[in-house]
C-alpha cells in the first residue's frame, strides 16, 4: 500500500535539488533541500555546524571491481571517493575544522536477492570509513528490505526519511542491477585535494 508523503509541520521542502548516483552537492542556501531515492545505495549527509552549510552524496558500491579500478581511476559512484569528496567540499567551503562536522547516513537496503546484499556491504563500508576517520554518526536510517526517499536540509541538518512501497523498490532494483553489471564509469576530470 503506498504511503502518503506528509512532511512534519516544521519541515518545509524549500528549493529541492535531486541528488543522483555519483552526485555530491553542497549548499549554503537556507531554503535548499537535497532529495534522493535509495535502494542498496548510501547517501551521506555532512554538515558544518559552525559554518551553516552541508551536503549530500549518493553512491552505489563501496569499492570498484579490479578491472574498472585499473582502467578508470576513482569515481563518485564509489564509496571512498564519494565520502572523501563530500567531506573535503564541506571542509573547504566551511570552517575547515573536522570537529564541526555532523554526519547522517541513509540507505543500504536489501531490496533484491540478486544484489548479493550490496546494501550490507555499503553499510559496513560507511561505518568503517567514518570510524577510521574519527567521525561519529549522529543519525542514521540503514538496512531493511525497502527503498527510501531522503530529504535533507544542508544548512539546518534536518532530514526526513520515507520508506517506499514495493513498486518503487522494484524500479530501483532494475536500475541498480543495470549499473552494477555495467561498472563502466567516466574518468574524473577535476583533481580534489584530500585532507
Amino acid at each position: 500500500m503506498p504511503h502518503s508523503m506528509t512532511m512534519p509541520e516544521t519541515f518545509t521542502r524549500g528549493v529541492v535539488t535531486t541528488v543522483h548516483q555519483g552526485d555530491c552537492l553542497v549548499s549554503v542556501k537556507p531554503d535548499a533541500t537535497f532529495s534522493t531515492v535509495l535502494g542498496s545505495c548510501i547517501s551521506a549527509c555532512v554538515r558544518d555546524r559552525a559554518a551553516g552549510l552541508g551536503g549530500m552524496n549518493h553512491f552505489l558500491l563501496a569499492n570498484q571491481s579490479g578491472s574498472s579500478k585499473d582502467r578508470f581511476g576513482e569515481s563518485a559512484r564509489y564509496g571512498a571517493f564519494a565520502m572523501e569528496q563530500l567531506i573535503n567540499m564541506v571542509l573547504s567551503k566551511g570552517s575547515g575544522r573536522k570537529a564541526n562536522l555532523e554526519f547522517k547516513v541513509f540507505g543500504g537496503g536489501n531490496i533484491h536477492a540478486g544484489m548479493n546484499d550490496v546494501g550490507a556491504k555499503n553499510i559496513a563500508f560507511v561505518r568503517d570509513f567514518l570510524a577510521e576517520e574519527g567521525y561519529v554518526i549522529s543519525s542514521q536510517d540503514l538496512g531493511g528490505n525497502y527503498a527510501r526517499r531522503v530529504m535533507y536540509q544542508p544548512v539546518t541538518g534536518r532530514a526526513f526519511v520515507k520508506r517506499l512501497d514495493s513498486t518503487d523498490s522494484a524500479r530501483l532494483v532494475h536500475e541498480e542491477l543495470a549499473i552494477a553489471k555495467r561498472q563502466v564509469i567516466k574518468p574524473v576530470k577535476d583533481d580534489i585535494e584530500l585532507f
